[in-house]
């Protein structure tokens, strides 16, 4: 097993509007890649974020460029004064230390 930051090249996040985060998340190669399209799930992402099933829009696969967007329904909105990242750029830490 690895960790997914040694295995990915690009792991952020920023926001999808102001009612959305999404995680971007681009491997090096095609074993890790696949390995992740079984791990990384809505179940594990509502975990690892706190958030219900039902706040992940989606996880979406992209098999030619070996990615992975993640789309979460945020509970306070970017714009709101109780936001605490405005630019949701500081978003992936739950992930850096997935077991892949």
């Amino acid at each position: 097993m690895v960790k997914l930051y040694e295995v990915a090249k690009v792991i952020r996040t920023k926001n999808a509007g102001p009612f959305k985060l999404t995680i971007d998340i681009f491997f090096t190669n095609t074993e890790f890649y696949e390995k992740a399209k079984n791990i990384i799930t809505k179940h594990l992402i509502s975990r690892l974020y706190n958030v219900s099933e039902d706040f992940i829009e989606g996880i979406y696969f992209v098999d030619s460029v070996l990615g992975v967007k993640i789309t979460i329904i945020k509970e306070v909105p970017s714009d709101d004064v109780k936001t605490s990242d405005v630019y949701a750029a500081q978003q992936h830490g739950p992930l850096i230390d997935l077991d892949i």
